[in-house]
Parts: structure tokens; sequence; C-alpha cells
């Protein structure tokens, strides 16, 4: 199934296809609509891109791509918000979108790449590790909302 499938970039102009993938990929716990707005302020922020995996002009994997420079690693791609449709799945779709991202890093000359992956996704957390990434910290989070934090 992979043989089809192309990479590359999506359009800023076209970023809202991501949207129902992203919608999937949060087990629809966040609305399209708060999707839709947060996007807006990422593409807003700039250093945002998207890469999607294309069935013909069907879109069924995406990964975003923040370009970052920080203190302990220098200037690395962070890949985010990665998801392969199910029907997709173990066909090596994520391995060619996460080649495209290395290539794509050393194009542009990073130190590396650094990726979140939620504690709850066994399945992410060993296909990063075979990619040889390693465990470095914990990514810690609070809600506003959830806490009561103003």
């Amino acid at each position: 199934m992979a043989a089809n499938i192309e990479i590359r970039f999506i359009p800023y102009g076209k970023m809202d296809t991501i949207l129902p993938l992203a919608f999937e990929l949060n087990n629809g716990k966040i609305s399209l609509d708060l999707l839709g707005k947060r996007l807006k302020a990422m593409l807003a922020m700039g250093g945002y891109q998207c890469i999607g995996a294309y069935d013909a002009e069907e879109l069924v994997g995406i990964c975003g791509i923040w370009e970052l420079n920080k203190l302990y690693v220098g200037k690395h791609l962070e890949p985010d918000n990665v998801f392969v449709k199910k029907a997709y799945r173990s066909s090596g779709v994520g391995q060619m979108m996460l080649d495209f991202l290395l290539a794509y890093a050393k194009d542009i000359n990073c130190d590396g790449t650094e990726v979140n992956c939620y504690v709850s996704n066994l399945k992410g957390q060993k296909f990063w590790e075979r990619q040889g990434y390693q465990p470095l910290a914990y990514h810690y989070f609070m809600n506003f909302e959830s806490t009561g934090n103003e």
C-alpha cells in the first residue's frame, strides 16, 4: 500500500485539510472548531509546517513540524501530531513521513530532532524508539481549565 503514497508539504492555504485527521488523533475530544482555531493561531506564530501522506489526492497521514532552537539541543525539528489513518497503519507510511522529515532536517542544517509522545501511546513509543529516539525527560503540562489556576 505504501508504494502508492506520496509525501509532501501541505501548503498553508490547504492546512485545514489536516483537521479531520487531527480530530481522529485526539479521539474526538477536541472539537473541529477548536482545532481550527488552534491551527490558525499556530500558523500565525510561524515555525510550523505539516507534511502529508497522500494516496492519490486522499490525505491518509499527517506530521506537523515545528522548527525550533533550544539551548540544550540547538536547531531542531519537532514532529507533532503524527497520525496515520487506521487502514494505512503498519504499511510503512509513518516511516516514509519520518524519512521525509529527517531528510528535510538535514537539508536545513538542524542538529537533530525531538519528539513528544503520549505516555498512553505505547505503540507510538515503540515506533520512536525503533527509529533511534531515546527518552530524555518527562514532558509536563498544566491545563488551567482543569486545575482552576487563572
